[in-house]
């Protein structure tokens, strides 16, 4: 049974500004910071070494680790789960081979894609302010496509896309159960104190 508090404040990885050297220093940072778990997202780094920066992660920082897109990797490289979307294996194919406490998180940005997101253990609803870290993010839904996304589901929905601390606390008194950020920490100067201060707006 997934427990909800580690979608709390999920941090995500960025090709763009972490592959670097101190990937998983800036990892732990976030942790450090109030990170609730940690999403491995590294789409133009080759699968082997996805395994090894994951497996680096997992042995720096104590919360779960899940990797983005692709269940091989994941399973591969000992995660804790995967988060997959539209154009990735579907929910229900990877629970055929997964084990049953594998963490399977959908993408859910339209209504096309409610049906693979109801299979799933939690779904990351959005952009829901828009984002310029994925290219295929799409348009900005706002908070009232959040919300009517999210009932479409009967799992913990987590916002992503253009969140900063404001903004986390406004989602989240809207009936998200946690976010998820890229830019906000990870093009931070400082992770730890940028994801502590999300973590504080949370909090309020």
């Amino acid at each position: 049974m997934l427990d909800p508090k580690i979608l709390r404040l999920v941090a995500i990885t960025d090709d763009a500004e972490d592959r670097r050297p101190d990937l998983v220093d800036r990892v732990a940072a976030a942790v450090r910071g109030g990170a609730t778990s940690v999403q491995i997202r590294l789409k133009t780094v080759p699968p082997r070494e996805v395994v090894e920066i994951t497996r680096a992660i997992m042995r720096t920082v104590q919360v779960p680790v899940i990797v983005n897109d692709r269940a091989d990797i994941a399973l591969a490289a000992g995660a804790a789960g995967v988060h997959v979307g539209e154009a990735d294996l579907p929910v229900a194919a990877i629970r055929r081979f997964a084990p049953a406490n594998f963490i399977i998180g959908a993408s859910l940005g339209s209504d096309a894609e409610v049906a693979n997101a109801k299979d799933a253990d939690y779904v990351g609803i959005g952009p829901v302010y828009g984002s310029d870290s994925k290219a295929d993010a799409g348009e900005a839904i706002g908070v009232a496509g959040f919300k009517r996304l999210a009932s479409l589901v009967p799992h913990p929905a987590v916002a992503v896309g253009g969140i900063t601390a404001d903004r986390a606390l406004q989602i989240t008194l809207e009936g998200a159960v946690g976010v998820a950020v890229i830019n906000a920490i990870f093009k931070a100067l400082d992770p730890e104190s940028a994801t502590r201060e999300i973590a504080a707006a949370i909090g309020r």
